[in-house]
């Protein structure tokens, strides 16, 4: 029987959260804790509303945090609205993961130039990447960066651009205050509260006319960062408050997925007839996997100038969801949407386990909102397990 599992990479530091305990800092004092971070060299991404959704880009300041806004997501649906208060993160996602600062969808492997019998090879990144601070990172996208460590860092073969990213990365968790329609990280035990993973973790707390920050480390590097700032030892009633807010999260969760045996489940119904079903309303657009947090998949692509002087070979973010990535000789693999969908929810919920150890899925239901046609995989998987023949006494005494 399949059994849940954290995702905690080798490299990263153990929680010591307990050992340091909790404290609180006022509002107020967001601005200085932006500051340090600059102070020490980091250039802090955090989310920021743009076109009418959050993403995750550079900021300076608090006000350019979404300040005011949520979201509401269900299937194929998500919009901005506003709050009656001043939340920094009173949101629950956005479509954008933190993939790209460290997967990024373009890397030139290497160049060549017409006349020269040595290519420009670039087995590492040519240039140091910036010293990023990540901010508003939810518990389910930590768990998601722990499933990239492993993909890009935990084999024989290490990806040099993915290391050189993550080294420098310092990662400022936010606990859920709130759970979106299409949550469903209760289910995988990977939210809504950061248990790893994390330099700093905070609970932003509005309350009876107070706004803090229920805030502790994870790391040393996040210790020194609150040393410098005004806080205060929290008061029993602050803690509290903070652990009831992101227990109500944990009770609301927008959705719902059955783990139970859940790998044998679907590798058992590889020819189920529900395959068929979400075939024909699935676009094979490929919306899922851009805004998947743990998808990796990637091909490479070799481009010249008109002039022939000049080639290029680049890695690009590939989806299973498009026939080429399957292709060789004779055609592709994979020619039907029935067969693209069945690999692509088998590979997160089931064989994902046979390579990593793991589940390929943090339940952020990115996949679910972002479907244009509202494709919800934890549907799909009650519907197979309400029509399978085998109960799970079977299983547990197979």
């Amino acid at each position: 029987m399949t059994q849940r599992r954290q995702n905690r990479p080798p490299h990263s530091p153990s929680p010591r959260a307990a050992d340091r305990g909790r404290v609180r800092f006022d509002r107020p004092e967001f601005g200085r804790l932006l500051g340090g971070l600059a102070a020490q060299g980091y250039q802090v991404i955090g989310p920021t509303v743009r076109d009418g959704a959050l993403v995750y880009a550079s900021v300076t300041s608090p006000d350019e945090l979404p300040v005011g806004w949520t979201d509401e997501q269900t299937g194929g649906s998500y919009c901005l609205k506003r709050r009656n208060d001043a939340a920094l993160f009173g949101y629950t996602l956005g479509p954008q993961a933190w993939k790209p600062y460290l997967h990024p969808p373009t890397v030139r492997l290497w160049r060549a130039r017409a006349g020269h019998r040595e290519l420009d090879r670039l087995p590492e990144p040519a240039a140091d990447p910036p010293k990023y601070a990540f901010l508003g990172v939810r518990a389910c996208e930590l768990q998601a960066i722990a499933i990239q460590d492993k993909v890009f860092l935990g084999g024989d073969f290490v990806d040099p651009w993915y290391r050189r990213r993550r080294e420098g990365v310092f990662l400022v968790a936010v606990h859920c205050g709130q759970a979106g329609g299409t949550c469903f990280c209760a289910s995988l035990n990977t939210g809504p509260k950061a248990t790893f993973g994390f330099d700093l973790a905070l609970t932003e707390v509005i309350e009876a006319g107070r706004h803090y920050f229920v805030a502790e480390s994870g790391t040393d590097r996040g210790a020194a960062v609150l040393r410098d700032l005004s806080t205060q030892p929290a008061t029993p009633a602050e803690l509290a408050a903070a652990d009831r807010i992101v227990a109500d999260a944990a009770a609301h969760m927008g959705r719902e997925l059955d783990t139970r045996g859940l790998k044998e489940l679907l590798t058992r119904n590889y020819e189920h007839p529900r395959w068929d079903d979400v075939a024909g309303r699935c676009l094979t657009c490929a919306n899922c996997t851009m805004v998947c947090p743990t998808c990796f998949c990637t091909t490479v692509e070799e481009v010249t100038d008109l002039t022939g002087e000049h080639a290029q070979r680049w890695r690009k973010w590939d989806s299973c969801f498009t026939t080429e990535f399957s292709f060789i000789h004779g055609g592709s693999v994979r020619a039907s949407p029935r067969s693209r969908y069945r690999q692509w929810l088998t590979h997160k919920l089931a064989t994902w386990y046979d390579q990593f150890g793991t589940a390929g899925c943090v339940g952020c239901g990115r996949c679910i909102a972002w479907c244009p046609v509202g494709i919800d995989l934890t549907e799909e998987v009650r519907a197979i397990r309400r029509s399978d023949g085998v109960t799970l006494a079977q299983q547990l005494t197979a």
